[in-house]
């Protein structure tokens, strides 16, 4: 049992020395832009404040491990500590006034306003009570536009509530923090919120072949810039589209869809834009974690990297099926590869061996340094949300989630994707200095464009 496993005890604080994820993220902190996961969960009906509150705070003592706070150091300490709380310091629940543009607002805080490391826990829950459509107009650093078209329903005019969750993520991952609020749903509505069974597929027969990818040693290329904007921060959209088909039996899953998706459309993308051609690579978080209440709270996923060649992402109906079976064998491989979170690299990086301040400035400068072969973006999927998110009679049961996670340069945007009650739910997230608000709607486009080319026929 490690430390951030064990219960905390009456008396001194507990302390736990930052996990390698942690403590490279705290290197790299940036006030332009801040480290930060956004989950936006809509709901039919209404909450009530007191009930709300009270059921988050059980919540978070069923969840101990949420309730933490970056212990005070000298600068030549060895490592940063957590420093585990028996309560929260602050108000996590909060409940902005009614207005207008609440959505708007809301979906700026998540990007432009990260909770504080220092109180506990870093996290913050807005409700926002939304008695107009759901969908927004540009703003200074997020914007809300959920699709439309033939295929798609209007934006959601009824009187629901949002639930605004912004995580720090140099401490916690959208998954655990997702936990913790199937928690809060379960015991506000007192409806069993127990996560669903994942998906069965067949035996993979043993680790498959990687095939034959693009060499890791190759640079890859860079997001082509768009018209980007003269506020630094990160901007936002979210739409809501239908999941892609794909044939029974077929040997490729929803998320090599999406990753092929991905692909094709930062390729396209670059060529309108007179880029180089270079291989892409893709990084995929893998989580294996487990989801029901003993799931480790934390950072809990590991990164690994899906390449491209330029020359294998093509349109052509006829070697689509061809491109997702190799996509389907390098995630697998990828998968079953035993790895650590960040690669041995960074576990050597943050090695107690010197001061922490010298290895964050080390960090920093490695990190410089290492931009051109970063990868081209980070593809997340969430795949099907596994809780009922079911807050009762009258708040009812979520219909749609959207998670969001950071997107600085030298990437300067990330694919977030999620599914609820059958529909997918994209969220797009870029760097101001890339991209501006008419490049993110562009590449929604794209996306939708090329998620349909993957429902081949067998």
């Amino acid at each position: 049992m490690t430390a951030l496993q064990r219960p905390v005890r009456a008396g001194a604080p507990v302390r736990v020395p930052f996990p390698v994820v942690d403590e490279v993220a705290r290197h790299c902190l940036q006030e332009e832009e801040p480290e930060t996961v956004h989950i936006e969960v809509h709901l039919p009906g209404r909450l009530d404040e007191a009930r709300l509150r009270a059921a988050f705070a059980e919540a978070l003592r069923r969840h101990p491990r949420i309730l933490m706070r970056e212990a005070p150091g000298r600068w030549y300490r060895r490592r940063y500590t957590w420093e585990l709380t028996a309560e929260p310091d602050v108000e996590v629940v909060r409940f902005p006034a009614p207005e207008r543009d609440a959505l708007r607002g809301a979906r700026t805080r998540a990007l432009t306003e990260a909770p504080a490391l220092s109180a506990s826990p870093p996290v913050r829950l807005e409700v926002v009570r939304a008695a107009g459509p759901v969908e927004g107009s540009e703003a200074g650093d997020a914007v809300g536009l959920p699709a439309r078209g033939a295929d798609r329903p209007a934006p959601d005019t009824a009187s629901g509530t949002v639930l605004f969750l912004t995580i720090n993520h140099t401490a916690l991952d959208g998954p655990a923090c997702l936990r913790v609020l199937a928690t809060a749903a379960e015991v506000y509505g007192g409806r069993d919120n127990s996560p669903a069974s994942p998906p069965v597929r067949g035996a993979p027969g043993g680790v498959p072949p990687a095939g034959d990818a693009p060499s890791s040693w190759a640079r890859p290329a860079r997001v082509a810039p768009g018209s980007p904007e003269p506020s630094p921060g990160n901007g936002l959209l979210v739409t809501e589209l239908p999941l892609p088909r794909r044939p029974r039996g077929a040997p490729y899953t929803v998320n090599d869809q999406l990753m092929v998706t991905t692909a094709l459309t930062l390729a396209h993308w670059n060529r309108e834009h007179g880029a180089r051609p270079r291989p892409l690579r893709i990084t995929m978080p893998v989580d294996d974690r487990p989801r029901d209440a003993g799931m480790p709270i934390g950072n809990g996923t590991r990164l690994v990297e899906v390449a491209f060649a330029h020359e294998e992402l093509t349109t052509d109906a006829d070697r689509m099926p061809a491109l997702l079976q190799r996509t389907a064998t390098r995630t697998r491989a990828l998968k079953a590869q035993p790895r650590p979170q960040l690669g041995r690299g960074a576990a050597l990086l943050t090695a107690p061996v010197t001061p922490v301040a010298w290895r964050a400035a080390l960090t920093r400068g490695l990190r410089r340094a290492a931009a051109p072969w970063t990868s081209t973006t980070l593809l997340s999927n969430i795949g099907r949300i596994p809780y009922a998110l079911d807050f009762g009679e009258e708040a009812g049961r979520a219909h749609a989630v959207w998670f969001s996670a950071p997107a600085r340069m030298p990437r300067g945007l990330t694919v977030t994707t999620a599914s609820t009650a059958g529909r997918l739910h994209l969220a797009l997230r870029w760097s101001r200095a890339l991209l501006g608000h008419g490049d993110g709607a562009h590449l929604r486009d794209l996306f939708e464009h090329y998620l349909h080319t993957t429902e081949v026929a067998p």
